[in-house]
């Protein structure tokens, strides 16, 4: 929820870094401050719908809710004499629409109301581009793994070499998890952003009989779902934001960290290539990957911030004393830091330049030992597969201490040169034809892609309301 006037803007000194990325616009003071006003507008718009006040009063109110007409530091400063920022803002509002339809604003409504609704409104209009880029970063994957479906690749568990895989299997699996976590916002975003109303205490009696009515109206204005019941202390549709945020950002960290470690000067299986980004403030030759670093700091940040809003779900009773306002500034540097990591991701994973010959290269550097599961798998059938994995175990462990191919000592084995030739333990060891299913697994993670692709709604304009129309 809304930033304190301290907090940093556009311009501060790391907010390019940590705040990167179109997210950070949506969730500005300003656009706070706006999301306010129009919750304020559509509060007005809704009376007049269910015939509480005159469409004449309904559009002197939403002609006043500009927010270039309000001072946000002042509403601010404001705030600390009732403890948030609706208070002072609907006195200057109030003021400024004047009669007689001054005696209509906020009518109904109670601080509470207008500010989680506004939050409803900023993780509406942010999650468009955050989900955009977590899009985007997907579509690059999956040209990467098409690209490089049968790339053979060391695959590495616990940092160490494990056996082949391709490079198109590892973009496949970035590409799953963007296209897992975008799913997740874009279902939070339809089905779960909310209108509140309620009024003091959730029972909507200052509206009289048309309070359910109103609410109706004022869901469909704002095109966020109408609620069964007002939620004041019912935080679970915060909380499923904030784990739909978490995910997103955990998914980018991950895909960011295998892009800075690939890019290691000893591994240099990718790099990211971006035209004056990358130097360092000593060292000439650097070619750092800016934006996989920059990602994994910015995603670092989310599981603090998750961790917090679902600390603060302990609301009491009716409302809640001081949990309520500790939510306040983690729900916008969550967005943030959620849309950070997407967009400098989707930079990334846009500039980056592949190395397959790198690739073959450190797989070559075991001289074979990768392959030993593969060797296994095909003496087993003739000498039982408990007797070849002892026999090319010992073998493995000869050729690490004596520094030689795998291959030269597979073929001193007797029981293993009995059922092999020189020819056989080649191709038995070359790393592309250890890979498995991984060809089958990349295409038939592509077609699922493609199927979530199909099923993408249009992007909005920018003029379109946010998930307009969307009802529970």
């Amino acid at each position: 929820m809304p930033p304190s006037s301290s907090t940093p803007e556009p311009g501060g000194l790391f907010t390019a870094v940590l705040d990167h990325g179109p997210v950070r616009d949506a969730t500005t003071d300003r656009a706070w401050l706006q999301a306010m006003l129009d919750v304020e507008a559509a509060l007005a718009g809704a009376g007049a719908d269910a015939g509480l006040i005159s469409s004449d009063d309904a559009a002197a109110i939403a002609a006043a809710c500009v927010a270039g007409n309000f001072d946000a530091a002042a509403i601010g400063a404001g705030a600390t004499d009732t403890g948030n920022p609706v208070v002072p803002l609907v006195r200057a509002l109030t003021a400024a629409v004047g009669d007689p339809a001054a005696a209509h604003v906020h009518r109904g409504a109670t601080s509470q109301d207008v500010l989680d609704t506004a939050a409803m409104l900023i993780a509406a209009r942010a999650l468009q581009p955050l989900v955009n880029d977590l899009r985007c970063a997907s579509d690059t994957a999956a040209g990467l793994a098409r690209e490089h479906r049968d790339s053979p690749a060391a695959g590495r568990t616990l940092l160490q070499h494990a056996v082949p895989v391709t490079f198109g299997l590892k973009a496949a699996g970035w590409m799953t998890a963007l296209d897992e976590a975008a799913a997740r916002l874009d279902e939070v975003a339809r089905h779960r952003l909310a209108v509140q109303l309620g009024g003091a205490a959730g029972t909507l009696a200052a509206l009289g009989e048309r309070g359910i009515e109103v609410v109706g109206h004022l869901a469909h204005r704002l095109g966020l779902v109408a609620p069964v019941l007002p939620w004041h202390t019912d935080r679970t549709r915060v909380a499923e934001l904030a784990g739909a945020l978490g995910q997103a950002a955990g998914v980018c960290a991950k895909i960011a960290r295998d892009i800075v470690l690939l890019a290691q000067t000893e591994v240099g299986e990718v790099s990211e290539v971006a035209p004056g980004r990358g130097g360092s403030s000593t060292m000439p030759h650097k070619q750092n990957p800016v934006a996989a670093v920059a990602a994994t700091g910015s995603a670092a940040r989310a599981p603090g911030l998750v961790a917090t809003l679902l600390a603060a779900m302990t609301h009491e009773h009716e409302r809640a004393a001081g949990a309520w306002h500790a939510e306040w500034r983690p729900y916008t540097d969550l967005l943030r830091a959620a849309g950070s990591a997407a967009a400098w991701l989707r930079d990334s994973l846009e500039h980056l330049q592949v190395d397959a010959d790198r690739m073959r290269a450190n797989l070559d550097l075991t001289a074979g030992l990768a392959q030993t599961e593969h060797v296994v798998s095909a003496l087993a059938g003739r000498i039982g597969r408990l007797r070849a994995h002892d026999l090319v175990t010992q073998a493995a462990q000869r050729a690490r201490v004596q520094g030689r191919p795998l291959a030269a000592v597979l073929a001193e084995v007797p029981a293993i040169a009995h059922h092999t030739d020189h020819d056989h333990l080649r191709r038995l060891l070359d790393p592309a034809g250890a890979t498995g299913s991984a060809g089958r697994l990349v295409d038939n993670a592509l077609t699922h892609h493609q199927a979530w692709v199909d099923r993408r709604p249009a992007a909005p304009h920018n003029d379109d309301p946010p998930l307009a129309g969307i009802r529970s």
